[in-house]
């Protein structure tokens, strides 16, 4: 681990982005925050635990700090993911339901020492990582992994899919890993959408370039696939998690095979 950023080596061309599981608040920043800012929930709950092994080899990048510090996953640059839908900024006002999370809003320095101090620090080894992997296979993929409430009036009508794969339309990945992506999510007993409502966040979007040879795909996981409930205390079922644990492994692995036959 490093600072604010925990990276595990490994020696397939999968390499797994964690941008929003992590709980830490510097205290600093913590004091800022209202009641509601400090409940901290948005966070994608126990995805490190949910996808932990089930490609032995895969890469991790995993952001420690919340979300709410800076989201890892938005343009540094301010720029909207989703022009004219709502949807959160860089630095976090509101929660996912519209409502205001801090007592003390974050200034434009704030901002500014937040993207330095853990935005770019993040991106810097994600990019080191998928340089690494690259140059041992020729081809890296990274595979940005999400989960959310699925029913958010704020950010989207009606229920979620449970497997919201996102490839900004065909765009941050090869054609045959967005349909083998599909294909084998489609084949399991979740509900599935290919570029829905998440298409990939900027994560997805800045690192896929197929023809550098980086791939890059995003799954939004609906929580009740693996939460006891979308309410905290936001509990790992850890009956529903092993269900789907074993859906998720066919889609690493086909992942990599596929990506594997790219670079042959």
């Amino acid at each position: 681990m490093t600072g604010s950023v925990q990276v595990i080596r490994g020696d397939s061309p999968v390499v797994l982005g964690l941008p929003h599981t992590g709980t830490d608040v510097p205290a600093t920043i913590e004091a800022k925050l209202n009641a509601r800012g400090r409940a901290l929930a948005d966070t994608d709950w126990h995805i490190h635990t949910l996808y932990e092994g089930l490609l032995p080899g895969a890469t991790t990048v995993r952001a420690t700090f919340h979300r709410y510090v800076i989201d890892a996953n938005r343009d540094p640059s301010g720029v909207s993911l989703y022009p004219g839908q709502n949807t959160t900024t860089l630095v976090p006002l509101t929660d996912f339901d519209g409502q205001d999370i801090w007592d003390i809003l974050p200034t434009e320095k704030d901002i500014v020492e937040r993207r330095e101090a853990f935005h770019a620090p993040y991106h810097a080894a994600l990019r080191a990582e998928l340089e690494r992997v690259k140059a041992i296979h020729g081809i890296a993929v990274l595979y940005d992994c999400h989960s959310i409430r699925g029913h958010i009036p704020f950010l989207f009508d009606g229920i979620l899919p449970d497997l919201n794969i996102g490839t900004n339309n065909g765009v941050t990945c090869a054609p045959a890993i967005e349909a083998i992506s599909h294909e084998f999510a489609s084949s399991s007993p979740y509900s599935t959408i290919l570029n829905g409502r998440f298409k990939g966040g900027w994560t997805t979007r800045h690192y896929g370039n197929p023809a550098e040879g980086i791939h890059a795909i995003q799954m939004e996981l609906a929580q009740s696939t693996y939460l006891s409930a979308e309410t905290a205390p936001w509990t790992y079922d850890t009956e529903k998690a092993n269900r789907l644990r074993r859906w998720l492994k066919d889609i690493l692995d086909a992942i990599q095979d596929t990506a594997l036959e790219i670079a042959a």
